[in-house]
């Protein structure tokens, strides 16, 4: 118990500040379409084809070379769309096609930079990595906490905030506070350590059928096309896939990024969590011909139980309910965290008190 003490004290404090700003970002992130203030984000959804149709070759005409437009969907009214020559350039588009904020790089849009950070911490797969870390070092904390804490678990008393700004309080605080969202804790981890270490959410998904199968499944298939057409025909596109998949939403269209790929159209049915979808269809972009197409809702179990992770993670299932769940998650993490590394690095007792200190602790 000693060593596992000495080790879940060292895990807080080396990687509690981490821990505690991926929790923050998360939470703000969560409600960023009540506050990102661009006109016309409130609008109803016009998901019908001639609507959706007529907005797409509006927005594709746009100067700058658009890559494609994330659609938009029920709660925010506007189309997103990234343009192909600048880093982190885009828009924001009303439903009608009519541009209404853009921007050179994602500096000048709060949700954009506050995104980068909670995924890749500025440091795009290099920060991915550290993410992870911190993800499998966030499970060892929580699991040996929970150990740790059933040794005390008599004295247990819940408080959103430490009686006292002491190390003694701060740390009763900190591990009476932890039992309570440990589940909540759990699941957001669990669900974004899975989104940043593919082994990892293999092993989450195995109960769910062959990891080889899963791979498979999710793998994109590789379609030779011929060059992109000055002017494709999108209206013929967006047709064709309301027939093969009706009752599907459109939600990204995907310009090729080089040479000989096709252009592709992810859609989302009803039955899919994931907010974008993971049914796509990819055409030719000389031709606008189909050259395939997935059904999500045909894919491995464990591919459709890998597509659940980010909805879970992001509140994109459940309405207000579920995102005041994983605010509080977000939050009690943040807490947690950052008075883990406080009291690690800016409140260690002195040596001659540690004895005094634990001793008044168990008597809490």
């Amino acid at each position: 118990m000693k060593l596992l003490d000495t080790l879940h004290r060292w895990t807080g404090g080396l990687i509690g500040l981490v821990l505690a700003l991926l929790g923050l970002s998360g939470t703000i992130l969560l409600h960023k379409d009540a506050w990102i203030g661009v006109e016309h984000a409130g609008d109803p959804l016009r998901s019908d084809l001639a609507s959706v149709t007529a907005a797409t070759e509006a927005i594709m005409a746009l100067p700058g070379t658009p890559q494609g437009v994330i659609y938009a969907r029920d709660g925010f009214g506007l189309h997103q769309g990234r343009f192909r020559f600048g880093e982190g350039a885009g828009f924001y588009a009303d439903q009608s096609g009519e541009v209404m904020a853009r921007w050179a790089s994602q500096w000048e849009r709060p949700e954009l930079w506050i995104f980068d950070f909670h995924h890749h911490l500025f440091a795009g797969d290099s920060g991915e990595w550290v993410i992870g870390t911190a993800g499998l070092c966030g499970l060892f904390f929580l699991v040996s906490g929970l150990i740790l804490w059933w040794r005390t678990r008599k004295t247990f008393r819940f408080r959103l905030w430490p009686k006292r700004m002491s190390r003694a309080a701060i740390v009763t605080h900190h591990r009476d506070l932890g039992v309570v969202v440990a589940p909540l804790l759990l699941l957001s981890i669990v669900t974004g350590t899975m989104m940043i270490f593919r082994p990892f959410a293999m092993a989450m998904v195995s109960p769910f059928g062959s990891v080889a199968e899963t791979v498979r499944s999710m793998e994109p298939p590789k379609y030779e096309s011929g060059p992109l057409a000055a002017k494709p025909d999108y209206a013929a596109m967006l047709a064709e896939a309301q027939r093969r998949f009706p009752g599907a939403e459109f939600r990204i269209l995907s310009l090729p990024r080089k040479a000989g790929e096709p252009i592709s159209l992810r859609m989302r049915q009803p039955a899919e969590w994931l907010p974008n979808g993971r049914t796509t269809l990819w055409f030719d972009a000389a031709t606008g011909e189909v050259l395939g197409a997935r059904d999500a809702l045909a894919m491995a179990p464990g591919a459709q139980a890998f597509n659940k992770a980010y909805p879970l993670h992001a509140g994109k299932v459940g309405g207000l309910f579920w995102r005041v769940v994983l605010t509080v998650s977000g939050l009690s993490l943040t807490m947690l965290g950052s008075f883990a590394v406080w009291t690690f690095w800016f409140k260690r007792p002195k040596p001659a008190k540690r004895m005094v200190e634990t001793a008044a602790l168990a008597s809490t």
